[in-house]
């Protein structure tokens, strides 16, 4: 019988950055399994979970914020390593719920296996009473007339419209009907046209 493997999920939409990481992973000995935005994520949490999730912030459909969010709030108990390049570790968003980041293209291998490590060895440990978030949205990065908002009850993206002015904003999803709280800030504005 050979050696325990954890599994690792990468969520990032770049084809090649993935696949370089599951190569450098799977050769650390970890199970690793791809998704390349938060919706594909969310399918592969419910084939399996994994013992941590290494997501990029900046992806279609679904983005890293939405996603950790969500992730936070339904398994509190996995890790998250939130990996982009919009952001250095001095000015991550405070909605960016991880438990360690990277900025892309500034660690070495080493300093991700490093971090993996640590959180596998010490699991976080959250509060039972649930702490009020305010989860980031994803803004289309086109002139649509919409902005997508993502239930952390039923996990269902569901559209608002837009433009709505800058605070905070109170929706019910069109689903389930719980009440979905949002912030739209100028800063995630600017930084949603990087691409």
């Amino acid at each position: 019988m050979g050696a325990f493997c954890y599994r690792i999920l990468v969520v990032d939409d770049d084809d090649n950055l993935a696949a370089m990481a599951k190569a450098i992973l799977e050769q650390q000995g970890y199970e690793v399994h791809r998704a390349s935005d938060g919706f594909g994520a969310l399918t592969a949490l419910k084939q399996s979970l994994p013992d941590i999730i290494i997501s990029d912030l900046q992806m279609p459909n679904m983005n890293g914020f939405e996603f950790l969010s969500i992730v936070r709030k339904r398994f509190p108990n996995i890790p998250t390593i939130a990996i982009s390049g919009a952001f250095s570790v001095a000015d991550v968003p405070e909605s960016v719920l991880c438990d360690a980041f990277l900025e892309k293209g500034q660690y070495s291998p080493q300093e991700l296996f490093q971090k993996i490590g640590l959180l596998l060895e010490s699991l976080p440990e959250r509060p039972h009473v649930e702490q009020k978030t305010n989860p980031a949205i994803w803004i289309p990065l086109t002139n649509a007339d919409y902005i997508a908002v993502t239930c952390a009850s039923c996990l269902r993206t569901f559209p608002v419209p837009a433009p709505l002015p800058v605070g905070a904003h109170n929706v019910e999803c069109h689903a389930c009907q719980a009440n979905v709280s949002f912030n739209i800030t100028d800063e995630f504005r600017a930084r949603s046209t990087i691409q």
